[in-house]
């Protein structure tokens, strides 16, 4: 069985951590693998179930709930964004200058299972390959690919970017939008928010 979902219990909610790079197709197949034994704990408990780790679109968010409610009747919250940069969720967006910020450099590639975190701005001397993290509150500067996951403006910085010298297919985050990129871009690239969404240019 795949493994991109945890599954885990507090007193008042069950937790479902879904993979940040799990595919929107595997965690549904994952998911109507588990729901039937979900199914069996819901006939004596009504606590919500939440959903946290991997951040959605809008229309997945309204495929999952709808997955879940088919089988179970059950309240389903979402995170804003999964525990980043030491804040459990982005309750709020703002706007600060990013053109001077504290930056750290990462002097080689970013691997599978490998992340890199740091309040200001973080700039790869390397790639960034498929299952790697990097996660920062200012802007994200790769010098080489981005395959993996990349969010700029953690804290919720809206004026955050991130450019790199190609983009393969991967998943975008700016404060708390999200974008997915479903074919290769070449050329430096550089992803900002313009009119409320993530656009690449």
């Amino acid at each position: 069985m795949p493994h991109n979902i945890k599954i885990s219990q507090t007193t008042n909610e069950i937790i479902l951590n879904i993979n940040i790079t799990a595919e929107m197709n595997d965690i549904l197949e994952e998911l109507e693998l588990r729901l039937p034994r979900l199914k069996n704990f819901y006939q004596s408990s009504t606590i919500p179930m939440r959903i946290t780790g991997r951040l959605f679109t809008t229309s997945e968010i309204e495929v999952l709930k709808e997955t879940i409610k088919n089988e179970i009747d059950v309240e389903i919250k979402f995170d804003a964004a999964s525990d980043l940069l030491g804040l459990h969720a982005i309750k709020k967006t703002f706007k600060a200058e990013t053109d001077v910020s504290q930056t750290k450099f990462v002097q080689n590639s970013l691997r599978s299972g490998q992340k890199e975190e740091y309040q200001g701005s973080i700039v790869i001397c390397g790639d960034v390959n498929a299952g790697a993290q990097i996660i920062a509150g200012g802007n994200i500067m790769i010098l080489g690919a981005l395959r993996g996951m990349a969010h700029a403006g953690a804290n919720g910085n809206t004026m955050a970017m991130i450019s790199a010298n190609n983009i393969g297919i991967t998943q975008i985050r700016i404060a708390n939008l999200v974008r997915e990129v479903g074919e290769k871009i070449e050329k430096c690239p550089i992803c900002k928010i313009e009119n409320g969404e993530i656009v690449i240019i």
